[in-house]
């Protein structure tokens, strides 16, 4: 069955793969017509690119297989709330619906800028929350 823990189980691939490359294990997947168009995750240490986080690249790639930069009738499922960054971007793109696992009290975008997303932006969250904080609490015990 396809549903918002399938796609949400396809971003926490994408953030195991961050995760293995040393980068903050944050994941995302752009889904349009109940198909995987966009997968993606966190690259700033490989890029050395403060703005190559999971959802920024997702987009990018989103709007490269539809051809355009509006991804009006897509779904964006990641790991962890976007940032205020993030959040611009896909406001921008006019994402129709946003899916998080797990909410970021100290850097999501709800805390500064709830108004950034597009007006028919509909938001879903803590789908998979435990599996996606998880993975954040592994990678951050490793660092220490």
């Amino acid at each position: 069955m396809l549903d918002d823990a399938y796609f949400m189980r396809q971003a926490l691939v994408e953030a195991q793969k961050a995760f293995e490359k040393d980068e903050v294990p944050i994941g995302a997947v752009v889904v349009a017509k109940n198909r995987i168009i966009a997968r993606a995750h966190n690259l700033v240490e490989t890029l050395n690119d403060v703005t190559a986080h999971a959802e920024m690249q997702a987009i990018t790639a989103a709007a490269n297989v539809l051809g355009g930069k509006y991804l009006t009738d897509c779904t964006l499922f990641v790991t962890i709330e976007p940032c205020p960054m993030c959040a611009g971007a896909l406001g921008w793109s006019q994402l129709a619906r946003i899916v998080y696992g797990a909410a970021d009290e100290k850097r999501g975008f709800s805390k500064f800028a709830g108004n950034v997303l597009h007006p028919k932006t509909v938001v879903s969250s803590g789908i998979l929350s435990d599996e996606c904080v998880a993975l954040m609490k592994k990678f951050f015990e490793k660092k220490r």
